[in-house]
């Protein structure tokens, strides 16, 4: 192999190292793929670097920020499988690193800390380690089949009750988009967010372009200010949500079926561990009634951790696809 000479991104790379690297290792691989694009300052910063060998690119990384999570910067790169172990991903990485501190120091990011998406047992997974990254978080993919959770029963069992406990909300709902943005903030706080705003939680959750169609909640039994005689006026607050959305809009390795149902499962984040746990369960057991849905689980989302494992554990859900881990500095 002749020495590889190094430069930034150029239009058609894309091209170029798609056709000699095939078909992507890993899921993260394959995402991670459409971010390397042309060096930008700003919304978001990128620095983009190709390696090439007698004038063909054989290898490239990619290093950028995100407004939403601010704390450290996404880092990518991938080398033809026949430049492999010969330290080209170490000094593309350590390349992307000086551009980092470069952009540090001309005030254009706020941190050189970075991160990446790996599957495990993948070569992106044993390079991360080597360079000393380490697991901030795992995900996974979940199906859980119908009729796998008893239903819950609300006070008497009666239809005024169940109503009073359960409700489609449309998307666009204040009462919603506050919850799932604090949800998510909360969850996420191994890496933080910072508090988000009502635009930027419908952009990622509710709005059209992200595939979100339905939203039903689980709200707490409503309570009257003037004693259990009177009437409340005012239903309870939030304490579950589910989200559906469009298939495709969570990918996998494998085929799903038709009817499985994609959604976001969240709760009221200032519930209680078991209260929280309960919401999760009866919410998820009213939408599983009849119907598999698939859902993407971080091992940060405890109370829906609580009710899925044990079911992964007994065949009544399945993870689908190859997990995915989030690692970092």
């Amino acid at each position: 192999m002749a020495e590889l000479t190094y430069r930034p991104w150029r239009d058609g790379d894309d091209l170029t190292l798609l056709e000699i690297w095939g078909d992507a290792d890993s899921a993260p691989a394959g995402q991670f793929r459409a971010a390397l694009a042309p060096e930008q300052d700003a919304n978001p910063w990128r620095r983009t670097i190709v390696a090439e060998d007698q004038g063909i690119p054989v290898a490239a990384g990619v290093v950028y920020s995100t407004k939403l999570h601010p704390a450290r910067l996404w880092a990518y790169v991938e080398v033809a499988k026949d430049h492999r172990r010969a330290g080209v991903a170490a000094t593309l990485l350590t390349m992307l690193r000086r551009e980092a501190q470069g952009a540090l120091e001309a005030g254009l990011v706020s941190t050189t800390a970075l991160r990446t998406k790996v599957a495990p047992e993948t070569s992106g997974a044993a390079f991360a380690q080597a360079m000393g990254l380490g697991v901030l978080q795992r995900n996974r993919v979940i199906e859980v089949g119908p009729g796998a959770l008893k239903l819950p029963s609300f006070g008497e069992g009666t239809e005024e009750e169940a109503t009073a406990r359960l409700q489609d909300l449309a998307t666009g709902s204040v009462e919603l988009t506050d919850v799932v943005g604090r949800y998510y903030e909360s969850v996420n706080q191994w890496d933080p967010t910072g508090p988000l705003s009502p635009g930027v939680v419908q952009r990622m959750f509710l709005d059209d372009l992200t595939g979100a169609h339905g939203a039903l909640v689980l709200r707490a039994e409503p309570a009257s200010a003037f004693g259990a005689d009177v009437a409340p006026s005012k239903k309870g607050k939030i304490q579950a949500f589910a989200l559906s959305y469009s298939q495709g809009s969570i990918e996998t390795n494998e085929d799903i079926p038709a009817s499985a149902s994609e959604v976001f499962v969240g709760v009221e984040p200032t519930l209680g561990h078991d209260e929280a746990v309960q919401a999760v369960y009866d919410l998820l057991a009213l939408i599983t009634h009849q119907y598999p849905v698939l859902l993407e689980l971080d091992d940060s989302m405890e109370a829906l951790a609580a009710v899925v494992n044990p079911m992964i554990a007994v065949g009544a859900a399945k993870v689908r696809g190859n997990e995915t881990l989030v690692v970092g500095e």
